[in-house]
């Protein structure tokens, strides 16, 4: 066992058997959370260079480590690991040879991003890759179905 998840509301420990778990609502995922706030593929947790990371991948509703949104980040233990709003504490120990996690640039990520309304995820980018520009809606062109329609309105 690598490690497990334990509910911060009560309930059963979740062992970490794996170096790679699927969380979300399908039966198919390695942890299954059977609700309606969880997306089908929410997160995925993975054990590298002996701590477990997690990363977010595209859920509606996001993860968050310690209280703040984000889309991937190293778990230590004792973390706190929130799933939609269904929250875990991580417990695993960290072997004595494990090197040191690599620190996450704060300033890799817009604020949009860290606030999950970004689709664009940095991990995606390069270094130095411009990032894409929102797509600004469009005005809607009008066609012969609307001239039909606007002939039951009343004039004003």
């Amino acid at each position: 066992m690598l490690g497990e998840l334990n509910p911060l509301g009560g309930g059963d420990r979740i062992p970490l058997l794996h170096e790679k778990l699927l969380i979300g609502r399908r039966p198919s995922c390695d942890i299954v959370l059977p609700f309606s706030n969880v997306s089908s593929h929410h997160c995925e947790l993975e054990f590298r260079d002996g701590y477990w990371h997690a990363r977010d991948l595209g859920s509606a509703n996001g993860i968050k480590v310690n209280g703040e949104r984000c889309m991937s980040k190293c778990l230590y233990p004792g973390d706190e690991l929130t799933v939609a709003k269904h929250g875990f504490r991580i417990e695993y120990s960290v072997s004595a040879d494990a090197p040191a996690p690599e620190e996450e640039d704060p300033l890799k990520l817009t604020l949009l991003e860290k606030a999950g309304l970004e689709a664009e995820k940095a991990a995606s980018r390069t270094p130095g890759e411009p990032r894409q520009k929102i797509r600004q809606k469009q005005p809607r062109r009008a066609s012969p179905e609307d001239d039909f329609l606007m002939e039951w309105f009343p004039d004003r």
